[in-house]
């Protein structure tokens, strides 16, 4: 299974294709955009999420709300295109029109951002050329591929919630989600400006997003994945890119601005004995092979153990500030403070939405790499099988 994404910020639309979902999956659009319109919320975004309504065409591979098991396609179109035809057009110039004269080009890269290597790696003397591409606004159309992924994976029995940990240095009581089934959680976190499960910690987080957002400065924070209900054994230990966690590390660290993952405790293992690390396994009649624990996040040798699995991911502070960095022109090399483009103070709760939907495409992509999946009423009893198969190991 696997997909690829096309179009620029400011483009006329952004558009992917999907290969490899089984046929006979209720597939709808009003299920994507419920899933695009939390990408764009949260407190602390800017004023581009007040241009763009993000709504998605299915515009290949369904029929009457189900899959054909052919390629299916979405389109994700750009409102504020109207105002960017001119200069983002894929017709060449007209003869008469110099290059250099079109509004909006980009000679001064800022920090932090693509511009400058993209710039060097593809020849691009307007460095708008990379920046309409490594625009976070392509993670649209990987939240829509995403929210397929988790429509599949309800069928399967498998639920999966992101939530906000921290931001800013603001850690939320993450013990609150303990007990509580991917659904309460869900249902605490979209009713918070913040997407966070700890109401004092969010009123925190917010007064620190405002605060921040007057001073001209961004910061970052960290957000967190559950999936409940993955079978045990999905996955694979006998070759280094078979491993699920590896797969899902990469999936959070494709998102713009992320530059850290852990599972389970992750980091804090570093600082802790290995009898304070390790799930002791447990057996009985009713639940099979289960952990008195789950440390290490659902994930043992590159597999799945039937646990919930818990991944976390840290993003960075945006680089685009109203207080900008220094730079270099490089037409003229001479210093200049970054130009700035729309910002967000804060993206770290729409962020959260992005690694959810990314978290998702993995766990579901190694499922139908693992088991049979032409037909989604052959995947379903596959999976019944493996879970019963588990259980009685």
């Amino acid at each position: 299974m696997r997909y690829l994404t096309a179009g620029e910020s400011h483009g006329p639309q952004l558009t992917t294709i999907i290969e490899g979902l089984p046929s006979l999956l209720p597939i709808t659009a009003e299920q994507i955009n419920y899933d695009l319109k939390r990408r764009q919320g949260g407190h602390g975004r800017g004023r581009r999420m007040q241009i763009e309504t993000d709504t998605v065409e299915i515009v290949g591979g369904v029929r009457h709300g189900k899959t054909l098991g052919s390629p299916v396609a979405l389109v994700v179109k750009n409102d504020d295109w109207k105002h960017w035809t001119k200069i983002m057009g894929a017709d060449p110039l007209p003869e008469d029109i110099d290059p250099n004269e079109i509004k909006r080009q980009v000679s001064r890269p800022r920090p932090g951002h693509a511009d400058l290597v993209g710039g060097m790696k593809y020849g691009h003397r307007d460095l708008r050329n990379v920046l309409e591409r490594s625009s976070a606004r392509e993670t649209t159309v990987r939240v829509a591929v995403g929210s397929v992924a988790k429509a599949l994976l309800k069928e399967l029995g498998i639920s999966i919630v992101s939530h906000v940990t921290e931001i800013g240095g603001i850690k939320a009581d993450t013990s609150k989600v303990e007990g509580k089934t991917i659904d309460e959680i869900r249902s605490i976190v979209e009713k918070d400006p913040v997407y966070c499960v700890d109401p004092s910690a969010s009123e925190k987080m917010v007064q620190l997003i405002d605060d921040t957002k007057k001073e001209g400065n961004s910061i970052g924070g960290v957000v967190e994945v559950i999936v409940d209900g993955m079978p045990a054994g999905v996955g694979s230990y006998v070759h280094y890119d078979r491993k699920l966690d590896g797969k899902l590390a990469q999936a959070m660290l494709s998102i713009n601005a992320f530059k850290g993952v852990e599972f389970g405790l992750g980091f804090e293992m570093a600082r802790i004995k290995g009898s304070e690390v390790h799930d002791e396994i447990l057996w009985s009649e009713e639940e099979g092979y289960t952990r008195r624990t789950n440390r290490l996040g659902g994930l043992e040798g590159g597999m799945t153990t039937g646990m919930p699995i818990v991944v976390r991911g840290v993003m960075k502070p945006i680089p685009t500030l109203y207080k900008p960095l220094q730079s270099v022109d490089i037409e003229t090399k001479e210093p200049f403070k970054a130009s700035v483009e729309r910002s967000d103070a804060c993206a770290v709760p729409a962020a959260s939405i992005v690694a959810e939907n990314v978290i998702a495409w993995e766990i579901a992509k190694a499922i139908i790499e693992q088991f049979h999946s032409d037909q989604l009423p052959q995947l379903k009893s596959q999976i019944d099988e493996m879970r019963k198969y588990a259980k009685e190991f």
